[in-house]
């Protein structure tokens, strides 16, 4: 007989890597693995533009952890994202390459609209269809989606969205800078 689904999926933001592992089960899933690392994998992005080599390792820490629960699992159906950081570094093309090479897991660099398509998918059950209209707000390590959203017919449809270049990495550094100009005062 077929082996049954395994699905997993991966999420490599700004700040964080999380992987979910699950089964489908009576119409539901049944979470069966999970991981989640703080990487700061844009940790001095916005000053140099580039991915910087120890965020880098300790991002491929996590998905050599990522890559063996996918195996040890048998996952049948895989999706890895790679959001902001990637999007915007010089060498986040480079970088995803270096990861399948030494992981063997293929990530895609998804568009911001794809983005807040996803954080809708994830948010929708959360929304109370009675409302007419929803504002959801993803805000992520490295940008902040703003989703203007209408329900129609039982489901949520995006009427518009923005993605903006700023989240808890940016924020956390602009306090950083203050800080420390603060005290060299």
């Amino acid at each position: 007989g077929r082996a049954e689904p395994v699905l997993a999926a991966l999420d490599l933001g700004t700040n964080n890597c999380r992987l979910l592992v699950a089964r489908p089960t009576n119409g539901s899933f049944q979470v069966i693995d999970a991981f989640s690392r703080i990487v700061r994998l844009g940790e001095r992005l916005q000053a140099t533009g580039a991915l910087g080599g120890t965020a880098m390792d300790r991002t491929l820490d996590a998905l050599h952890v990522c890559a063996t629960k996918l195996r040890r699992r048998m996952v049948t159906h895989f999706r890895g994202v790679a959001t902001e950081a990637c999007r915007r570094a010089l060498n986040g093309d480079a970088f995803l390459a270096r990861v399948t090479q030494e992981t063997g897991l293929e990530l895609e660099i998804i568009a911001p609209e794809e983005e807040a398509r996803l954080a809708l998918v994830g948010c929708a059950p959360l929304l109370d269809p009675e409302i007419p209209y929803a504002l959801l707000f993803d805000i992520g390590g490295g940008s902040t989606e703003v989703i203007w959203l209408e329900a129609n017919e039982g489901r949520w449809d995006i009427i518009d969205s923005i993605s903006l270049p700023c989240g808890v990495v940016a924020f956390a550094a602009a306090v950083e800078d203050t800080t420390t100009s603060s005290r060299s005062l």
